[in-house]
């Protein structure tokens, strides 16, 4: 295999007097062809027929013209073409170009006139990061929609919390969930700005400058489901930032996710056994028959590092580049952009299933909440509060207590209020009634109820939060149906500018639908039309 190999001439340029040598091909052209015929093709098309539309309306080409590029296009498949050095450069622009025009009666001399492939390029691929975007976000409400229900199973459960690693404060999963769910909604309202701020077409850019016919921006972003068209013509065809923004949001949700995952592996540890899963989603030691693990927790604890290397990479390929259009940063630097989302997508179905089908053992996490002193802090509130103890004192004596307690082998209910009197006397305190103290200090289930501020462990404040979590996964839904909407509305007006009435290629040419697999396993129907 050679580098300067020059296939037959391509006649696509008098510039260049042959198509890519075999190396340049098999290594690059061949394999970002074959990429973006399985995942950009069906963007490519759809630009395609708006500039098509454009055209009739500047009184360019005729509507029949129209009709007949448009047909052609819809009759493109992800097999349809191929790479060849020597008829299309093994470009899909040029080989989309080509399939048409060979299949025209005569040729359309003003189609592809004032065109850039940079423009074209730039707008297949934000459409394309937006519908994974779009993709993901739909699989991030599924997740919300676990944990908030599981949430909901278990705000009544007790279960220690923990600071530093110690046993701190009586709350719920319930509780611990919904902070998750909070996460999960944060996430949802950066993606939909992120959404938002790549809802822009570059369709009409040019090379960099602009374009001497008087396209319509404004009516090829709509048509192309944008909200706008980015207005800056060098903005929209030399920058990536959207990339970088997109990666960076699966870097922080994949951060959050790592960390609850690490208390799912904590809470399933034998000394723990806070939760259980079932067999299917459990794993064995091939030497320890008593061991039940949980590997698919630090599967996707482990997935969670992927996305921080992938926005890594694509801000390393951005970085140092000549804000230009450049293949550098254009295709090298989002080479791993599907990977970044497969692998989000796939990390956030695993954890969905996890908490499907998680069980929280409520005796497991009592016993915990009976055995440790995790009243400490309401035994120093109600010395303070009931007894007029100055707050600092009532922390020592408080503290006191509990080291005298524990040495004494004493439960933390009902307690020993002898010691607790002996700790306060130590201070020149007497306690009118030190058993009252204990009892509701360290009840578990008081333990909860005494949180009353909004926000907390208490059950209704936790049933609060979710209710208004509720409203905001509905609103998330509604919202993200409206920019899916308005996709769907474009691509209507699109083909009835084309076909008429009936928008639709039905006078020639017949529709059949394709599954296309995602690099996750799930699957997209698209339409085409032959």
């Amino acid at each position: 295999m050679t580098s300067d190999t020059p296939g037959p001439a391509p006649e696509l340029s008098g510039r260049i007097r042959g198509g890519p040598g075999e190396l340049l091909h098999d290594e690059v052209l061949a394999p970002q062809f074959g990429f973006e015929s399985r995942h950009l093709l069906r963007h490519y098309v759809a630009i395609e027929k708006t500039l098509a539309a454009e055209y009739v309306r500047m009184e360019l080409i005729t509507a029949e013209e129209a009709h007949r590029i448009a047909a052609l296009l819809d009759s493109v498949g992800p097999d349809t073409l191929s790479a060849q050095p020597g008829a299309n450069m093994s470009d899909i622009a040029f080989a989309l170009e080509r399939h048409v025009e060979a299949g025209l009666p005569r040729p359309v001399v003003h189609w592809h006139a004032d065109r850039s492939r940079n423009d074209l390029q730039a707008c297949a691929q934000v459409m394309y990061g937006r519908d994974q975007l779009a993709r993901f976000a739909a699989a991030l409400l599924e997740l919300g929609s676990a944990v908030h229900r599981l949430a909901e199973e278990t705000c009544d459960l007790p279960m220690p919390g923990y600071t530093h690693f110690q046993a701190a404060q009586i709350i719920t999963p319930g509780f611990h969930l919904a902070a998750l769910s909070e996460h999960l909604l944060h996430t949802h309202a950066r993606l939909l700005n992120a959404y938002d701020g790549i809802d822009a077409s570059p369709l009409g850019a040019g090379a960099m400058a602009g374009q001497e016919l008087p396209w319509d921006r404004d009516r090829m972003a709509r048509l192309l489901g944008f909200s706008r068209p980015q207005p800056h013509a060098l903005t929209a065809v030399a920058s990536r930032r959207w990339s970088a923004e997109l990666t960076a949001e699966l870097s922080l949700l994949g951060t959050a996710l790592s960390r609850f995952t690490t208390d799912l592996l904590t809470w399933g540890g034998s000394e723990y056994g806070f939760i259980d899963l079932p067999d299917e989603l459990s794993g064995i030691s091939s030497a320890m028959p008593q061991k039940k693990n949980y590997p698919v927790l630090e599967r996707i604890r482990g997935r969670t590092a992927h996305l921080t290397a992938f926005h890594f990479d694509v801000l390393l390929g951005q970085r140092n580049t000549p804000f230009c259009n450049l293949v550098e940063v254009s295709k090298e630097a989002g080479t791993h952009l599907l990977n970044a989302f497969d692998s989000a997508h796939g990390t956030v179905r695993l954890l969905t299933e996890v908490l499907r089908r998680l069980t929280f053992r409520a005796d497991r996490m009592r016993q915990v909440c009976e055995r440790e002193f995790l009243g400490g802090f309401s035994l120093a509130n109600a010395l303070c509060l009931t007894e007029g103890v100055p707050w600092r004192t009532a922390q020592v004596v408080a503290g006191k207590y509990v080291v005298l307690a524990a040495t004494a082998g004493a439960a933390p209910a009902p307690g020993e209020p002898a010691l607790l009197a002996e700790a306060a006397a130590g201070h020149g305190i007497s306690l009118t009634d030190p058993a009252r103290l204990l009892v509701e200090a360290f009840d578990v289930d008081r333990g909860l109820e005494r949180m009353v501020s909004a926000g907390s462990a208490r059950p209704e404040a936790v049933r609060a939060v979710l209710r208004t979590q509720q409203e905001a996964y509905e609103r998330l839904a509604a919202d993200w149906e409206l920019r899916a909407a308005a996709i769907r509305a474009g691509a209507e007006e699109g083909d009835r500018a084309l076909y008429g009435a009936t928008g639709t290629a039905t006078a020639t040419a017949t529709d059949t639908e394709t599954e296309e697999e995602e690099g996750d396993g799930t699957r997209t129907r698209v339409r085409h039309a032959h």
